[in-house]
């Protein structure tokens, strides 16, 4: 989608956001949420991340919001203060044209900026799309668990993938 604009989060982002995630809650195992948190939960999520300072882009064409990625701390102890784990959602219609590669391109070069020195993809298995963009990115295999998500009556494995920035 080479029309599509790449820029920071702005609040009245929130309700496209939140729906775009609710499709990922509600349709897939790619999170392992189960109910879809409403938009004062997903501002909660977003206010804490701007007041981070942590990457947090939106994809937009047209003035429709199209996606949403996102780095944040992989864990809350000091220790992992310099990595991050990656997060990118699609709207469904705009999967597969390019977007998820320039939007993690922009998210690997804001979390260099911001200071992050390792970036982490936790992946469900079964999402070789999601797989594959990493590796392609030079993301390295570093462990997988098995069955550690139930989901769809379903248990599901997920895969680390890392990145030194």
């Amino acid at each position: 989608m080479s029309d599509a604009i790449l820029r920071p989060f702005e609040w009245r982002d929130t309700p496209a956001l939140t729906a775009i995630y609710k499709h990922y809650v509600d349709e897939t195992a790619i999170t392992f949420d189960t109910e879809a948190p409403g938009e004062p939960a997903m501002a909660e999520k977003f206010g804490h991340l701007v007041a981070l300072g942590h990457p947090l882009i939106v994809a937009e064409a047209d003035g429709d919001v199209l996606g949403y990625a996102y780095a944040s701390f992989y864990r809350p102890r000091a220790a992992y203060r310099f990595t991050c784990e990656d997060s990118i959602y699609l709207r469904p219609d705009a999967k597969g044209k390019g977007l998820g590669r320039r939007m993690l391109t922009e998210l690997i070069a804001q979390s260099r900026a911001f200071g992050f020195k390792q970036m982490i993809a936790v992946i469900t298995a079964d999402t070789a799309n999601s797989i594959a963009i990493h590796e392609k990115f030079g993301f390295r295999h570093v462990g997988r668990y098995d069955s550690v998500g139930l989901k769809f009556d379903r248990w599901h494995d997920i895969v680390h993938l890392q990145l030194a920035l």
